[in-house]
């Protein structure tokens, strides 16, 4: 009988940098879950823009010591749990990383409510591609919003993971979509998922086109990943009454943290304004984040829902996982690389096994 690995490979930063100048492959040992978390035998890791800031080292909430991996979510197979967590047993899974680091990993720990089944259904690569996108256009559209049939909805980013997921799921809920990208590549891709009309926000003014389709009335969604890039124009867009949903600050993560909003702005718009955290928690979590910070973590039931809901829908071909690129998990600094560069489609994952 052989004894199990107490080591395992693991992309590491030492310095920040850009990543195929700083990650550098290395044996580490094996982390060991706390209570209220499982460990997870990774098989996929898809690549996220915030993995970029822990690998650049730019407009980090919370920075880990070195030498850490980056990777804040992961697909594979549950061989270990803390105290309260060995209910979930040895099944597959996706989940959110322990601080949203340690992914780019052969094992990664991951909290038991950001941690959800992915069934043997939905084959590699798509299996890993379906959790943030979807969660985050199912928070935005569904649970924000309520999305109905017949209203129209502005997606910026469409060619993205959480764009492509949103157009998706907006057709299928019966919505009118718009949808910008910066090539024409990118904007066929929105068609084929379902998009109504398409912006090339480099060579067409976003706001002139949605209103003029609109018969000035605007959309009566905008979801918004791209942030103060896209701000002002996305404003004009919405219709009275509307919702502008905020979901990522994609074009400068600078922003994030400073005063930048105009109240009166917002005021003349006379739209609603939402934001969207994805992340899980138990109710103790829930609780404690809310009396020492503030913020609203959704809770881990709502997020075991909305995996189902996608889950199901995927296996009835009404939704689909878009993966622009699969590599192997020695070719993740140079996916990374092209991610930073804007030069992929979809969602990029790095398959272990």
């Amino acid at each position: 009988m052989t004894n199990p690995p107490t080591t395992m490979r693991a992309w590491r930063l030492h310095e920040y940098g850009s990543p195929e100048e700083v990650l550098r492959l290395e044996d580490s040992e094996i982390p060991e879950p706390g209570p209220g978390e499982v460990r997870v035998r990774v098989q996929a890791i898809p690549l996220n823009l915030n993995d970029l800031e822990r690998t650049s080292g730019k407009n980090m909430m919370v920075r880990p010591e070195f030498p850490y991996s980056p990777g804040m979510e992961v697909m594979g197979v549950v061989d270990g749990w803390g105290e309260g967590s060995s209910s979930v047993g040895t099944q597959r899974v996706v989940g959110t990383t322990r601080g949203a680091f340690g992914g780019y990993a052969e094992y990664a720990i991951c909290p038991l409510s950001g941690t959800f089944p992915m069934p043997p259904s939905v084959p590699l690569p798509d299996a890993a591609a379906l959790y943030f996108p979807f969660h985050l256009a199912w928070l935005g559209l569904v649970d924000r919003v309520g999305l109905t049939a017949g209203e129209s909805v502005l997606i910026h980013a469409g060619a993205g993971g959480a764009g492509s997921a949103a157009i998706q799921l907006a057709k299928h809920l019966g919505a009118r979509v718009f949808a910008t990208a910066g090539t024409d590549e990118k904007l066929a891709l929105c068609r084929d998922l379902g998009a109504d009309v398409t912006v090339n926000y480099e060579t067409a003014d976003v706001a002139e086109v949605v209103l003029a389709e609109t018969g000035n009335r605007g959309v009566d969604v905008v979801f918004d990943t791209v942030g103060e890039a896209v701000m002002e124009a996305s404003m004009r867009c919405v219709a009275y009454n509307g919702h502008y949903v905020m979901i990522g600050f994609a074009s400068n993560k600078a922003v994030a943290d400073e005063p930048f909003l105009v109240p009166r702005r917002i005021m003349l718009g006379n739209f609603h304004l939402s934001g969207v955290l994805m992340a899980y928690g138990t109710e103790d979590t829930t609780e404690m984040v809310k009396t020492s910070m503030g913020w609203n973590f959704a809770p881990s039931t709502l997020g075991a829902s909305i995996m189902q809901e996608v889950v199901a829908l995927v296996e009835q071909g009404k939704l689909r996982a878009v993966v622009g690129e699969s590599v192997g998990f020695e070719e993740l600094p140079a996916a990374l690389e092209r991610m930073a560069r804007r030069q992929s489609m979809g969602r990029t994952v790095a398959v272990v096994t």
